[in-house]
């Protein structure tokens, strides 16, 4: 499907891609990109399995290519699109780079943060923005049939 350059469904295309690469390296497919002034600067997925790292989540990834591309620790001209809601680990690194926005696909409600929080901005940066929802199906879908495959 074709979404317009510059739209939240068009980045969430590009993190679904790199989710599609989890998947098929056999990690939780989960995807993630940052962009700025409609220029994507970071992309990663899941790579716990390979690295050895519970850490290395897409999320994680993807801030620390930000920040080595920027030379700085801050990103509140930024967004993240992740495919799946970030978990409370995520939610936390998300919170002290001061994303200017965070936009996910499907949620997670076993170890999503929004779970945890009873309000968003306790978790996120004041600051920053939230979009939930974009891409939603496919997002879910990708980690659904991932399950169904490993059970």
């Amino acid at each position: 499907m074709l979404y317009s350059f510059g739209s939240d469904e068009y980045f969430m295309n590009e993190a679904y891609k790199q989710a599609e690469i989890a998947f098929e390296e056999g990690e939780v497919p989960v995807g993630a990109i940052i962009v700025c002034n409609n220029k994507i600067v970071a992309r990663a997925h899941n790579q716990t399995e390979k690295l050895n790292d519970s850490t290395a989540h897409a999320e994680i990834l993807a801030l620390t290519s930000a920040f080595n591309y920027f030379g700085a620790k801050y990103l509140p001209d930024c967004t993240l699109y992740v495919t799946l809601e970030p978990c409370t680990m995520c939610a936390g690194a998300l919170h002290w780079s001061q994303l200017g926005k965070v936009v996910f696909g499907a949620r997670d409600p076993k170890r999503g943060y929004l779970r945890l929080a009873t309000e968003k901005e306790k978790v996120l940066h004041p600051k920053t923005e939230l979009v939930s929802g974009v891409l939603e199906q496919p997002c879910g879908q990708l980690v659904s049939d991932f399950f169904k495959r490993i059970r």
